[in-house]
C-alpha cells in the first residue's frame, strides 16, 4: 500500500510552525549568518578555481568537475535549511507497534503539548518537536532530523570532496611541478593561500562531523542521545539498533542517493516514529 495523499500545509508561509507552507527558521539570526557564510566561502572557492582555469593555470576540466561538486554541495545545504527536519504535529499519536509489544504509557512535550515518539527532542530554536533529531546546527539554521538526515550527510560527503580535491589541486601544483605554467600571479597567490587556510580548517571540521554522522548512524544513537549518555555514564546501554541505509536515503533507486531528492520511506509511521489518525483512517479504508 503506498499512501500518496499529501498532508503537507499549502500556505505560502514561510516560518517553523505547522501551518506554515515553507520551513524557514527566522528565530536564529547567529544561525541566518553562519548559513550565509557557508554559501559566500563555498562560492569563493568557486571563484578561485575558475580564476586559475581562466589564467590557464589549470584545465578547464577540472574547474568544472570542482564547480559541479560545489554546485551539488550547495543544493544539499538548500535541502536541509529549508526541509521540515521531521516536526511532529499537533495529531501526532504512537505507532500501533508500540501497544503490540504492552507498551502503554507514552513521553509528552511541555512545550508543544503533543506525543514525543522516541530518539525525538524539542528544540528551543526552531521551536518544534523534531523526529529522531540528531541536532540543531547553525551551519544549516535548521535541525537534522529524520526527514533531511539524507541531505545533510550529502553536504558533508560533497563538501569533504571538494575540500580535499582543491588542497590536491594546490599542492601538485606546489610540490610536483616546476614549470612556469603552474606559477600563480601575484592576486592568484593571495586568492589561493585564503583558500588553502579555509579548506584545511573545513575539511578537519567536516572530518568530525563524518564520523559522528558515522557513529550515529552505525549505533542509532544521535549526537544529543549520545552526549546525554556520556554524561550519565550510560553510552553502552540503551537498545537502539542501527539505521538502515533505506531509513535515510529512501527506496526510490540507488542513483538518487547521491542526489538532494527527498527521500521516500518504505514505512513512513516507523522511521518518524509516529502516525496520524487521518492516514490510519486512509489505510483502514
Amino acid at each position: 500500500y503506498e499512501d500518496t495523499f499529501n498532508d503537507e500545509p499549502w500556505e505560502c508561509t514561510f516560518g517553523t510552525d505547522g501551518r506554515d507552507g515553507v520551513w524557514v527558521n527566522f528565530s536564529d539570526q547567529v544561525g541566518t549568518l553562519m548559513g550565509s557564510m557557508v554559501w559566500v566561502l563555498i562560492l569563493y572557492s568557486v571563484l578561485t578555481i575558475s580564476l586559475l582555469a581562466h589564467n590557464q593555470k589549470l584545465p578547464n576540466g577540472i574547474a568544472m568537475f570542482y564547480a559541479t561538486i560545489c554546485t551539488l554541495a550547495l543544493a544539499c545545504h538548500a535541502k536541509t535549511t529549508f526541509t521540515d527536519p521531521g516536526s511532529i504535529p499537533q495529531e501526532a499519536v504512537p505507532r500501533e507497534a508500540l501497544f503490540r509489544k504492552g507498551i502503554t504509557t507514552h513521553a509528552m512535550c511541555s512545550h508543544c503539548n503533543t506525543y514525543k515518539p522516541p530518539l525525538s527532542h524539542h528544540c528551543r530554536i526552531c521551536n518544534r518537536c523534531v523526529s529522531r533529531m540528531d541536532h540543531h546546527c547553525p551551519w544549516m539554521n535548521n535541525c537534522v532530523g529524520a526527514n533531511n538526515f539524507k541531505h545533510f550527510i550529502l553536504f558533508l560527503c560533497y563538501t569533504w570532496i571538494a575540500c580535499t580535491f582543491a588542497l590536491l589541486i594546490f599542492s601538485m601544483n606546489y610540490f610536483f611541478c616546476n614549470s612556469a605554467d603552474c606559477t600563480f600571479d601575484s592576486i592568484l597567490v593571495q586568492l589561493v593561500r585564503v583558500m588553502t587556510v579555509l579548506c584545511v580548517a573545513t575539511l578537519l571540521f567536516v572530518s568530525s562531523m563524518v564520523m559522528n554522522v558515522t557513529y550515529g548512524v552505525m549505533t542509532g544513537v544521535g549526537t544529543i542521545d549520545r552526549l546525554k549518555k556520556k554524561a550519565t555514564n550510560t553510552i553502552n546501554e540503551g537498545e537502539e539498533a542501527p539505521l538502515g541505509l533505506k531509513d535515510i536515503f529512501g527506496i526510490q533507486g540507488y542513483w538518487t542517493w547521491m542526489f538532494p531528492i527527498d527521500p521516500v520511506f518504505e514505512d513512513y509511521d516507523l522511521v518518524m516514529g509516529y502516525s496520524i489518525p487521518q492516514r490510519l483512517t486512509r489505510e483502514k479504508q
